[in-house]
């Protein structure tokens, strides 16, 4: 670009083997873009019928441009890269409710780095571990729909005398039905 050759770098080149695995990908996150929004069982039907025979022709294709490439080369790199992760990067293809992207839980982490500076000295090792505990806990509820401090509240006003069996219902994603909602809408 022209900014990379002002500053005395060279423009990073193109490979048309790079450009063709973009627009596969693409043609991948076009369908997804089709199915946002849609139940787990409508996306899981759209994928096994229109994105898992782009992926196996992804596969072949991966394991062709490894064949002509050498071993050392950025491309290989990113070809075996892919490649050696295939279960997890095709996961999406039987489950309706994964996404392709990590882009959501990217998002949703995104407060931390932004406050870093305010709670870079949490007191200890153990002060760090327990505000790291505190924001899972307060994402994981926002996740779910569920206002944090309210969630929050409830369940530490509840738990003492909640039987250790039925904890799982102090969980965000129950809390909902539980009686901490009803009593918060009394």
């Amino acid at each position: 670009s022209a900014r990379k050759k002002s500053r005395g770098q060279s423009a990073a080149m193109i490979y048309p083997i790079a450009l063709e695995a973009v627009q596969r990908l693409d043609a991948l996150f076009d369908i997804e873009r089709g199915i946002n929004g849609k139940s787990p069982a409508e996306r899981l039907a759209v994928r096994q019928e229109l994105s898992a025979p782009l992926m196996a022709e992804l596969h072949t294709w991966l394991t062709e441009q490894v064949a002509k490439l050498s071993r050392g080369h950025d491309l290989t790199k990113a070809c075996f890269y892919m490649l050696k992760r295939w279960d997890a990067f095709t996961r999406f293809l039987d489950d309706g409710r994964i996404c392709l992207t990590n882009n959501a839980a990217e998002r949703a982490l995104r407060c931390i780095p932004l406050g870093r500076k305010a709670w870079l000295f949490c007191g200890s090792d153990r002060g760090g571990k327990r505000a790291a505990i505190i924001y899972t806990l307060i994402q994981t509820a926002r996740l779910n729909d569920v206002d944090p401090q309210a969630w929050l509240a409830d369940v530490l006003a509840r738990i003492a005398d909640h039987p250790a069996t039925r904890l799982d219902q102090l969980l965000p994603w129950n809390w909902r039905k539980s009686e901490g909602l009803l009593s918060q809408a009394a």
